[in-house]
């Protein structure tokens, strides 16, 4: 049952005020999928911003190899931060404030990017960048899933990782463009700013989330928003979820009842992402171990189209074939791929389909980044442990992007890519055992689901 159990002896102790009209239910609703979907978006651009920029700024800073790492390490770094600080501060003091605070700062540091002098500054810069990213992503998704219904959601939360790779395509195309001017790197970069100050524009006036609300106890006030919203929400479920959680914090990940989804979560995440991003931040030195150096921006542009291209058939089969299908199978095929081209680099052909077959199936898998984390934890700790999954994530993503261009300094670009391989087989093998199928169940139930794993 996913409608709400509303009853005459149930009714909120003070008015709700008149039900908004559709259009207003309406305006609302792409309103917040608007925000959402432009901060995901952002993510995806400060990382493929940083790919055709990395030579110029390191003629013109004068940067080495570690800094170079350091450099292009530095977002996912931060959102190590900022993942489980935000989510932490929205599970307990509300969605609404960090919605608009991590964007604020996001802004901010987009300006400031134009003005640096050395690779400190940049590092440090894009550092607090990454801390407000991180609190996009416990924040942003979780938002929208709380007001989501039941069918459909999975659809509507992994569009939010369409965005992050349109934000990352968008950005390879701003950043060849800039590519012959002098000084462009610094306008590259500094354009964020102003898909952050849309962004913060949309923020305002959104309400509070009503499960969130309902996780507090502030059950009239949650039923307010219900009814005037006409969201769909099982208020016994949430209930009963709020009742079963008895530790506040992070270590209420780490208890019995939730270390099955801590450990998800996070492991399959974090394999997801390593490869990709290692490899997309440093493509062009890739390529150029790989004797493919001439071609490597259009094999960019190439590579950021291709992903969106997967993303998207992602988004539209993950209601038709389930959870489980859409991650488990491109785990193991995505590994074969990589390892295929580690062991066969001479042949051009075997370059170009195994990069394109692990891209396109390594991104429709990642659609599952913004449904799984979400639908496997609670209300009460669902924002505190998205924030941790997107910390671990970007954990073994910044070791990959800071690890990678020594490692093809001194192994070369076959080990790093049977690396690569060996982090996906790692991904098939946990999602196998601890990945639950909870398509079409409302929040509350899928986050049982996953927690008896059924």
């Amino acid at each position: 049952m996913a409608t709400t159990p509303v009853t005459e002896h149930n009714e909120p102790s003070t008015p709700p005020g008149a039900p908004a009209t559709e259009r207003e239910r309406k305006r609302l609703h792409t309103k917040l999928k608007l925000a959402t979907q432009i901060g995901q978006g952002i993510d995806g651009y400060i990382i493929g911003g940083i790919g055709l920029a990395m030579g110029a700024i390191t003629d013109d800073l004068h940067l080495t190899s570690v800094e170079q790492g350091l450099v292009g390490a530095a977002p996912l770094i931060g959102i190590f931060v900022g993942g489980p600080l935000f989510g932490r501060l929205a599970d307990r003091f509300g969605r609404r404030p960090v919605f608009l605070i991590d964007m604020l700062i996001f802004l901010a540091g987009s300006v400031l990017q134009f003005f640096v002098g050395d690779g400190t500054q940049l590092f440090l810069i894009r550092l607090v960048m990454g801390v407000a990213i991180g609190g996009e992503y416990a924040i942003g998704a979780p938002l929208l899933s709380e007001y989501a219904g039941r069918r459909g959601r999975g659809r509507l939360l992994a569009s939010l990782e369409i965005s992050w790779y349109l934000g990352y395509a968008l950005a390879t195309v701003v950043g060849a463009l800039f590519t012959s001017v002098d000084g462009g790197w610094r306008w590259s970069l500094a354009s964020s700013a102003v898909i952050a100050l849309v962004c913060v524009a949309l923020r305002g006036g959104i309400p509070e989330s009503a499960r969130w609300l309902l996780s507090q106890g502030r059950r009239d006030e949650a039923e307010a928003l219900i009814e005037k919203y006409g969201i769909e929400v099982d208020v016994a479920a949430e209930l009963d979820e709020r009742d079963e959680v008895r530790r506040d914090g992070f270590r209420a990940l780490f208890s019995r009842q939730h270390i099955r989804s801590t450990v998800f979560a996070s492991v399959f995440w974090a394999a997801l992402v390593l490869p990709y991003f290692a490899i997309g931040t440093f493509w062009t030195d890739v390529f150029e171990a790989l004797h493919m150096g001439d071609n490597a921006v259009a094999a960019l542009l190439v590579y950021s189209f291709t992903a969106v291209a997967g993303v998207t058939a992602g988004c539209l089969v993950v209601e038709r074939i389930g959870r489980r299908k859409l991650l488990i199978p491109p785990f193991w095929i995505t590994a074969g791929c990589l390892a295929l081209v580690a062991v066969w680099p001479s042949s051009t052909p075997v370059i170009v389909v195994g990069f394109l077959f692990f891209i396109f199936l390594n991104a429709a898998s990642s659609a599952l980044t913004a449904v799984y984390p979400l639908e496997v934890f609670p209300t009460s700790l669902r924002t505190t442990g998205v924030g941790f999954a997107t910390a671990m994530s970007r954990v073994g993503a910044a070791i990959g992007t800071f690890l990678l261009p020594m490692g093809l300094d001194h192994f070369g670009a076959e080990f790093v890519l049977l690396v690569g391989a060996g982090v996906l087989v790692v991904g098939a093998v946990v999602s196998q055992f601890l990945a639950p199928e909870t398509t079409d169940l409302d929040l509350a139930r899928a986050a049982r689901t996953a927690r008896e794993g059924a």
